[in-house]
């Protein structure tokens, strides 16, 4: 079983729902994103959603924009978020890692390549957001043999044989995109997250997270009442660009977000 099919597995046996927390490698500094990662599962990350940075983020808004700037001011590359995981896995052998990034620098680096340096880095999932679930076939086939987990975005405006195409060849979980919109965009309407929830789940029996639009303890909480995994990004990243010259304190105060998401989850049992 893969590192992130226990996790939901035990989450579930306990009554919990998985908090999934967004941050891009390297930012604001490259040296702030291991001992980051470990103050995020420390406050009660279930998995870590790891970005790669890179000059063209299309499906992000301006503040997750800003943060793949930051990183790539420091020439952080998708070698140098591989040898990051590597560091984290030092410590920590038992919190999934998701990378979530765009094709490019995977093709750059050539799939196979990249598949088995992931691998032995310690990835659990990748998500491609520029990767369609019709030309991914090339790509699934060098990351299944490792137990790599390709993960596909849905949206509101998915049709039912997309939503479909996509549970078929999609592993790990499913991470349905809450908004119209950018990353950091828009507001939640619950009742329409509820229902496109329900629907996702009459096609696939993996775990639905959802992102996008979660802002804070109180649109975690009324998410985690529908999903199985509540997906923040934009928060994090704002408080990480807010505090990026004072490490101590982004390390602490982003920490403390952690902590009172998971306290707004575990309230929504």
């Amino acid at each position: 079983m893969s590192r992130l099919a226990q996790r939901f597995a035990d989450l579930k046996a306990a009554g919990r729902k998985a908090l999934i927390p967004f941050i891009t490698a390297g930012d604001p500094r490259p040296e702030i994103t291991v001992p980051l990662m470990h103050a995020m599962v420390e406050q009660g990350a279930d998995i870590i959603e790891l970005g790669v940075p890179f000059s063209d983020p299309m499906a992000d808004g301006p503040v997750i924009q800003r943060a793949s700037e930051r990183a790539l001011q420091h020439h952080v590359s998708l070698k140098n978020v591989l040898d990051m995981v590597r560091r984290f896995r030092e410590r920590d052998a038992g919190t999934p890692v998701v990378l979530m990034g765009y094709l490019n620098p995977v093709e750059v680096m050539g799939y196979a390549t990249f598949a088995a340096n992931a691998a032995a880095a310690g990835v659990d999932g990748v998500l491609t957001v520029d990767l369609p679930p019709e030309e991914a076939a090339p790509f699934l086939a060098e990351l299944r043999p490792h137990g790599i987990d390709p993960i596909f975005l849905l949206a509101p405006t998915t049709a039912d044989s997309r939503i479909a195409t996509i549970c078929q060849v999609a592993s790990g979980f499913i991470y349905y995109v809450s908004v119209k919109g950018v990353t950091g965009a828009a507001h939640l309407d619950m009742d329409g997250v509820r229902a496109q929830v329900e629907r996702i789940r009459a096609h696939t029996g993996l775990p639905v997270g959802v992102g996008f639009g979660i802002k804070d303890a109180e649109s975690a909480r009324a998410v985690a009442q529908v999903a199985d995994a509540v997906i923040v990004g934009s928060a994090l990243v704002r408080r990480i660009e807010e505090l990026r010259d004072d490490p101590d304190t982004l390390l602490a105060q982003t920490a403390g977000l952690i902590g009172e998401l998971r306290r707004a989850l575990d309230g929504a049992r």
